[in-house]
């Protein structure tokens, strides 16, 4: 049936048992697809069953349906006409592993970061009444994403406001990593009691029938209403103005469909509480949910592969904090509900009472951070680049401002592959490198991103050390006095030009100086410190050359190639060309193939120097 579904209109046709099929074909083409193409398969296969009821109750894209984060959207491509181009997903030029509004008319908002699919709803809500429009608007959000305090924000204006919204809470007890806090607790306390509701409903039921004084007492004051209130499991979300339905078996087609449109006839906002289990269908992703969240292409579901894992620099952080943390009791770790994808696992473990993982919450867990500073102890915040853009205000104001020496563990800077522009660490450079008081740090191998961390914690400023997805080699230790080895390091020697690199990139821009020779003699310098820049450090490191290039693997605009133009066109000595990527978003793809489109391989750098080398030769012959 799937392959003749060219809307969800086409849903609307089947009746159940065509419907439990159908979810079962699904389940066949995302395992057969993504093993092969990589991407997100525990979260898209927990929600197959919700997806169809979606699809056959609202009227998609009439109807608008917000999917939080975009893990789980599979599914959803699949009901929405893009069956037969399913097998380009994740690849360069092929659909997207998230929702992409450019893409299909049936995808309402571009997602790839949590907890913003209730706000984005609310507007189109609101919007919807203020244009005397007619359509339902439901938001899909996670267990995990509600942890967000975005997602509480949004809850606590839609029920002041009382429009007319949906939130369906994917309840699969799993975000990437195990849930923690309250909030996970209080939904583990519904999760496991699920005949509260309906003894509050009989409860209810009841009372009205008692004769004569039946309809007045359920009319009664505060007291009775709480006590009757106090047996929903869902008072949370009631105190906050929802009407809470729930909790739902998520697989049950049937069941959803019902709650669906109870939801909708009892209209305001709604939320309707599903439990799913993530990898369902699945047995190694039932059973692995962390590892079978995310898979790597051509996956072949043998196992983590141990051999490689150790040799990734968030495996060379983790290990090397671990060692740290032995020496020093005022280290503590913290992440936003990536203890594995940011290698700590190993100090939650070897420290669990210093070890943090706050949820998805990364403004908190800066600001955590800083506070345990304030205190004197030593903390680490381990977060990817393109989640750390959501804490920028608490760098600045709650870091930075206080000169606070929180060490930040800059994660998946650069280029990340196939999750493309929502995952791209390309911004980190120009949003961190204008904030006052704070070190940046590039290491370019294991070995320096282990005497950077060592360096880093044992200053009294904020240090930012920001390293890629990709694997590095650790070998002889060493010793960074600051005054010399952070300055930068020259790898290769030349006289025609500078090349100035930044982090792994080193290494491509010393292939590219092997390429130009003996026709070019170009020098290369390993960029350890990217602020501050100084003066003095930068003049002897390009003596003797007139045209000095970056390269670094953020965008040109603001990030460090920005800086040493900044400095050169003060002093007016040098021409510089900043090589990295241009004004616009980048695409999903493989890391090479987006380094080769945008000029980062040795043999694009070596073209470029050749390209302007000659015109500045050719500049200053007339």
């Amino acid at each position: 049936m799937l392959e003749s579904i060219q809307s969800p209109q086409d849903l609307h046709k089947l009746d159940y048992n065509q419907l439990t099929a159908l979810a079962q074909e699904i389940r066949d083409k995302i395992i057969a697809t993504v093993t092969k193409t990589g991407g997100h398969l525990g979260a898209n296969l927990g929600v197959v069953e919700l997806t169809i009821a979606l699809h056959s109750v609202l009227d998609s894209p009439r109807d608008k349906i917000i999917w939080d984060v975009g893990h789980q959207c599979y599914p959803h491509k699949l009901l929405t006409n893009r069956y037969h181009n399913f097998e380009t997903l994740r690849q360069f030029g092929g659909i997207s592993g998230f929702p992409v509004p450019e893409e299909s008319s049936h995808d309402v908002f571009r997602a790839g970061h949590s907890s913003t699919s209730i706000s984005a709803a609310l507007g189109i809500a609101i919007a919807r009444d203020l244009n005397q429009e007619d359509f339902r608007v439901a938001a899909v959000i996670g267990d995990g994403a509600l942890t967000g305090g975005m997602a509480f924000e949004a809850l606590n204006h839609a029920g002041q406001l009382g429009v007319d919204l949906v939130v369906i809470l994917n309840d699969n007890a799993m975000s990437i990593s195990k849930n923690v806090g309250a909030l996970s607790n209080y939904l583990n306390k519904i999760r496991l009691d699920p005949t509260l509701y309906k003894a509050r409903a009989e409860l209810e039921s009841l009372i009205k029938k008692i004769p004569a004084i039946g309809g007045s007492v359920s009319r009664l004051g505060s007291s009775l209403k709480d006590a009757v209130k106090s047996l929903l499991p869902g008072q949370l979300f009631e105190e906050l103005g929802f009407a809470y339905f729930g909790p739902f078996d998520g697989h049950n087609i049937r069941l959803l469909q019902r709650a669906l449109r109870d939801g909708i006839k009892r209209g305001g906002p709604v939320l309707i509480h599903a439990v799913t289990q993530k990898g369902k269908g699945f047995t190694p992703a039932e059973q692995d949910p962390v590892q079978y969240h995310g898979l790597g292409p051509n996956f072949a579901g043998s196992g983590p592969d141990q051999t490689r894992q150790p040799l990734s620099f968030s495996a060379v952080f983790g290990k090397t904090l671990v060692e740290l943390a032995k020496a020093d009791p005022r280290i503590v770790a913290i992440t936003a509900a990536m203890p594995d994808g940011t290698g700590l696992t190993e100090f939650a473990k070897a420290f669990p009472e210093r070890f943090f993982d706050v949820g998805i919450a990364e403004q908190h867990a800066l600001t955590f951070a800083a506070g345990m500073a304030v205190s004197g102890m030593r903390p680490v915040a381990a977060i990817y680049s393109t989640f750390l853009q959501r804490g920028y205000d608490q760098i600045l104001h709650d870091i930075c401002l206080q000169d606070l020496p929180v060490v930040l563990a800059v994660d998946r800077a650069g280029v990340v592959g196939e999750d493309g522009p929502t995952h791209h660490g390309v911004f980190d450079l120009s949003y961190l490198s204008h904030i006052p008081n704070l070190i940046i740090l590039a290491p370019r191998s294991g070995s320096e991103l282990q005497a950077m961390l060592r360096w880093a914690l044992a200053q009294n400023h904020p240090v930012a050390i920001r390293y890629p997805r990709s694997e590095t080699c650790v070998g002889s230790d060493l010793d960074f006095d600051p005054a010399q080895a952070l300055a930068g390091e020259i790898l290769v020697e030349g006289g025609d030009c500078t090349i100035l690199a930044v982090g792994p990139l080193t290494y491509a821009a010393a292939e590219a100086a092997e390429l130009l020779r003996p026709e070019i003699s170009c020098r290369v310098v390993n960029m350890r410190q990217l602020k501050p820049l100084h003066g003095a450090v930068l003049d002897e490191l390009t003596d003797g050359t007139d045209l000095v290039f970056t390269l670094e693997d953020n965008v040109a605009a603001g990030g460090f190639g920005s800086s040493v133009a900044k400095f050169y066109a003060a002093a007016g000595s040098k021409r510089v060309v900043v090589i990295g990527y241009p004004d616009q978003f980048i695409p999903q793809g493989r890391i090479a193939e987006l380094h080769d489109l945008y000029g980062l391989t040795p043999e694009k750098i070596a073209l470029a120097v050749r390209q302007h080398l000659n015109a500045h030769l050719e500049y200053g012959r007339s």
